[in-house]
């Protein structure tokens, strides 16, 4: 591994689906004059989606193709381009989506997460692919989490959210809210704490990480007359995971949990599905969340946002989600470096 990676990163940025506003992100990220990186990115994808991206948004700097991460010459200059093996000169239309973006996408995807394995580059950022085109160019995953965690080998792999004053973890995602009952089992519920705490010592660096549990029913059940899964499934789950150490507290009220988290009292909130933990920090963390990968082998950090084919051909896409990505992936990737050497 280069030597540089012990303080400065390399980071593996996959331009996602290259009819989105990845590529476009990615350029008004790295060209932003404001940040002083603390790392070395190295952009996976394909360079004539790169050069129309450049231009749609006016950056007047140059490129430079390299084979191996390794040849990233420094933080500012030309933007490093490795191109994955597959990809060529493909035609993509912004704001289009299409079978072959969604293998693009996954070929940078699959090559990322090879560097990162590897140990060639100490984290990987993914902009925003298309599911429905991943999965007609013959990758069956139901988005980039599930994807790279097969890659990985993880079983016990876990979504969280992150902004500054919230951080959510999510027991179920991307499944209907009818299912969501069924998924809820006090190994899942226990699996997602567990998974949860050991990301905030070991990733963000917390020494005594505070977790607030939220409820699947209104009132927290009120007492078994609105459900029992509070007192039958997610109350143990809570017990278990606290007689291993883990300080986890609840099942508290969903409608006020988060609130109490904002104001300082969790570190971060164990939410039962998809909408009940995001829709409260997509109101505060529109545009500036980060999607963090739990308990992988490798650093994953990814924009919050989609593809925004409404965006892509504007030049308009904030990049500011992709900014914090890339800062995250950065201090996770140093924070691993420093405990790997205790």
């Amino acid at each position: 591994m280069d030597n540089r990676m012990q303080d400065c990163p390399i980071i593996a940025v996959t331009m996602g689906d290259p009819g989105g506003v990845g590529p476009e992100i990615i350029i008004k990220a790295l060209s932003d004059r404001q940040h002083r990186w603390q790392f070395i990115p190295v952009v996976l994808g394909e360079i004539s989606v790169l050069e129309q991206a450049g231009r749609v948004v006016g950056w007047d700097g140059s490129f430079e193709l390299i084979e191996k991460p390794r040849q990233a010459k420094d933080r500012v200059g030309p933007i490093h381009v490795l191109t994955p093996q597959g990809l060529g000169d493909g035609v993509f239309e912004p704001g289009r989506g299409s079978v072959e973006g969604g293998r693009a996408a996954a070929l940078c995807i699959e090559e990322a997460v090879g560097l990162a394995m590897a140990g060639e580059v100490g984290a990987m950022v993914t902009c925003p692919i298309n599911k429905a085109m991943l999965n007609r160019a013959g990758y069956a995953f139901e988005g980039h989490t599930q994807m790279i965690a097969s890659l990985t080998g993880c079983d016990t792999y876990v979504m969280m959210l992150a902004g500054e004053r919230l951080r959510v973890s999510l027991v179920t995602i991307h499944v209907p809210l009818e299912k969501v009952p069924g998924l809820i089992t006090e190994a899942s519920v226990f699996n997602t704490i567990s998974v949860t705490y050991e990301a905030l010592v070991r990733d963000f660096g917390l020494q005594e990480p505070r977790i607030g549990v939220a409820a699947l029913n209104p009132h927290a059940g009120e007492g078994g007359m609105f459900g029992k899964e509070e007192k039958e499934i997610i109350s143990p789950a809570i017990e278990r995971a606290r007689s291993e150490g883990a300080n986890a507290q609840g099942p508290f009220p969903a409608d006020t949990l988060f609130w109490r988290a904002t104001r300082g009292e969790f570190d971060s909130v164990v939410a039962m599905y998809h909408d009940q933990g995001l829709a409260p920090l997509k109101l505060i963390h529109f545009y500036d969340a980060v999607n963090v990968t739990l308990g992988l082998p490798i650093v994953r950090t990814s924009v919050d946002h989609g593809t925004a084919y409404d965006l892509a051909g504007t030049g308009k896409a904030n990049h500011r989600s992709l900014v914090n990505a890339l800062e995250m992936a950065a201090r996770i990737a140093n924070n691993r470096k420093r405990e790997g050497s205790r």
